[in-house]
């Protein structure tokens, strides 16, 4: 599993490193040009990279409890031409590459809270996005946990793009010694708006499916994720520190 985990970081962080040379942004005149159907496209991919992903299993952290790290992925979006559209004919991958930074922090009563930070390399888009979510079931070491989690995102960076959303899912994990699997289900409402156009703001609605696992190894934690938000697929790798 550390092998794999490692290989996996690795590509993810050439994949990073190649997208830097794939610079393009948005202007109101490329996303003019689009149409309010073709718009709608790049919103579900818009939407889909940029809202929120959770990346830790379902167990309560505790009063505590502490989980940071930085996470390097790629999203596979549906509407690649919609998207080059947007760039103005600019060279953009089929796999749009994110990195984030992401902290979660327990509370009492089984609560937890959660921020993230995350840009899409080669562009000035990002997002920031945060989470409240109730381990209904803490977990143990014969039961599983189960949460529940509501979310929300917003995009910052492109003035003549914008992206907000909103997101509730519940979760569940069971902790195995040093790995924990988790899968979830859930649903993204997002509002994709290009304000300095004429196009109308599309309001998305995408059901979302995850799954992942979690390996704490004293000090590091290794998180991988794959995220199914609408039609488009992200699969993420996280490193950081878990305690």
């Amino acid at each position: 599993m550390n092998k794999y985990m490692i290989k996996a970081a690795v590509g993810a962080m050439a994949l990073l490193a190649g997208a830097q040379a794939l610079a393009y942004d948005f202007t109101s005149a490329t996303l003019q040009s689009l149409g309010q159907s073709k718009f709608r496209l790049l919103g579900e991919d818009v939407s889909s990279t940029l809202s929120y992903k959770p990346m830790i299993p379902a167990a309560d952290l505790g009063i505590t409890g502490f989980d940071v790290g930085v996470s390097f992925g790629g999203t596979k979006i549906a509407n690649r031409d919609a998207m080059k559209d947007a760039a103005g004919g600019a060279s953009v991958p089929s796999v749009l590459p994110n990195v984030a930074l992401r902290v979660h922090k327990g509370l009492p009563f089984n609560l937890n809270v959660g921020a993230s930070y995350t840009n899409v390399p080669g562009t000035p888009l990002s997002a920031l996005g945060g989470e409240l979510r109730w381990a209904v079931l803490p977990g143990g070491a014969l039961m599983p946990a189960v949460s529940a989690r509501v979310s929300a995102a917003s995009s910052t960076g492109v003035d003549q793009l914008k992206m907000k959303s909103t997101g509730f899912d519940v979760s569940v994990s069971k902790g195995f010694t040093l790995l924990t699997p988790y899968l979830g289900i859930g649903r993204v409402q997002s509002k994709v708006s290009a304000p300095q156009t004429n196009l109308a703001t599309e309001k998305i609605g995408q059901t979302k499916y995850f799954g992942g696992v979690n390996a704490n190894l004293g000090l590091m934690n290794l998180a991988i994720e794959g995220d199914r938000t609408g039609k488009a697929s992200t699969y993420s790798l996280k490193l950081g520190v878990r305690f």
